[in-house]
């Protein structure tokens, strides 16, 4: 249906779902907010948590498998007297001269022994030096004897070796007492070294190992191995071997270690709450800017310094008023009648509501009037589909009833004027 308006033409349209497919086709692109408005304020440049520092070098101190290097079985031997060692003379008691009771028997009855020389020898007054250095008690008993017979005394006597001083082990390491164990002619174990040093002073025995010097020669045997295996105590030590419990992992450095490493945890909690506190003055002056501009721009748009695009109600709605359209998405007929608290439906007629809107057609600039007959309520589901365009003006006519009646307010009040004129002249 055409109609005339001001010279332009007006097609009324009555809307259904096709012809509300045509109208919502026509270009149109929704205002959009200022970017302000999509800016965080935990973005953006800024020194922000910046770099935390690198974590400082620490030694591999991980638990290093202890490879077993057995200990070689020593032949038993005698023992061989050496320079050091104290020897002990014993002789008869009963002789009958001074001269007898002189020099060994004086040695024998004040217990003094004899230390054996650097030479390798022991010096016996009227007798002179003997060498006993490297000969074994049996051997030295009976060079001595001959010694004494060729002296002419009586060769009845006992020899002892009262210090063991020659031959010895060193003890080290994680044991109680570090000490040097003289080996006897009963030979010295690797168990009994130990002990005579006090035992082991090992917290954590799987990080520890017994390590035996002997020749240039380092023998390991681990902790764990050596109580396990009885038959390791029984390894007969030599003269100069040296035996320290080393620990392969000590727990001092592992703590120290652990304690690093917590430093370095605590260095970068406290750099990253450091840094997280500038960061959150930063955000928060920056929250401050992007407020202060968002509340700038609601106040131009109050002021209609911003453009707004707008959609306008008249005829028989509750409020003549007009409509934003929202920022960054489409608004529809019900949008708008119903945002703005629709129409009065005893004044206003459901059957005559109308979409004006200025098109352009191969005819020129006209008018299409979109018709909406919402009398059948179904058909408000269409003005929840009709999209609405700038400058977009609804129009809600008003029911016949009330436009008879608005004609009588209206024309009475002249009736009764002229009627009281009449019967006053």
């Amino acid at each position: 249906m055409r109609n005339q308006a001001d010279g332009q033409p007006v097609v009324v349209v009555s809307m259904s779902p096709q012809t509300v497919s045509v109208a919502n086709a026509s270009p149109y692109a929704s205002q959009s907010l200022p970017s302000v408005f999509f800016s965080a304020a935990g973005t953006g440049a800024g020194r922000g948590v910046g770099a935390l520092p690198e974590t400082p070098y620490l030694p591999d101190e991980s638990q290093q498998a202890m490879q077993y290097r057995p200990l070689p079985d020593v032949t038993p031997e005698p023992y061989r007297i050496g320079v050091g060692d104290q020897l002990l003379l014993a002789t008869k008691s009963n002789a009958s001269s001074v001269e007898q009771l002189t020099g060994l028997l004086a040695a024998e009855n004040s217990r003094q022994g004899y230390s054996v020389r650097g030479d390798g020898t022991i010096a016996i007054p009227a007798i002179g030096p003997i060498q006993v250095a490297g000969l074994t008690q049996d051997v030295a008993e009976n060079r001595l004897f001959n010694a004494l017979v060729d002296a002419g005394i009586d060769p009845t006597f006992s020899l002892e070796i009262s210090e063991f001083n020659s031959q010895r082990v060193a003890v080290g390491g994680a044991v109680k007492n570090s000490v040097i164990v003289p080996i006897t002619p009963s030979d010295l174990t690797l168990g009994e070294a130990l002990i005579a040093a006090g035992g082991f002073d090992v917290r954590d025995r799987q990080f520890a190992s017994i390590r035996v010097y002997r020749d240039g020669t380092l023998y390991q045997i681990p902790l764990d191995t050596y109580v396990e295996n009885p038959g390791l105590k029984d390894k007969i030590l030599k003269a100069g071997d040296a035996v320290f419990v080393d620990t392969t992992y000590d727990l001092d450095r592992a703590l120290a270690f652990y304690q690093a490493k917590i430093d370095v945890i605590s260095l970068r909690t406290s750099t990253r709450i450091s840094s997280m506190e500038i960061l959150q003055a930063e955000v928060g002056l920056r929250r401050s800017a992007l407020e202060e501009q968002r509340s700038n721009f609601e106040r131009r748009r109050a002021l209609g310094e911003e453009t707004q695009e707008f959609v306008y109600l008249t005829g028989e709605v509750n409020d003549q008023s007009r409509f934003a359209l929202p920022y960054g998405r489409r608004a529809t007929l019900a949008d708008v009648l119903y945002a703005e608290g629709g129409f009065d439906t005893t004044t206003g007629d459901p059957s005559q509501i109308y979409v004006l809107r200025a098109e352009t057609t191969s005819k020129g600039e006209g008018i299409t009037a979109y018709h909406l007959n919402a009398e059948n309520a179904a058909k408000l589901v269409l003005a929840t589909k009709f999209e609405m365009r700038p400058s977009d003006v609804i129009f809600v006519e008003e029911q016949p009833i009330t436009k008879w009646n608005r004609t009588l307010q209206q024309f009475l009040p002249s009736v009764l004027s002229a009627a009281r004129s009449a019967a006053a002249g």
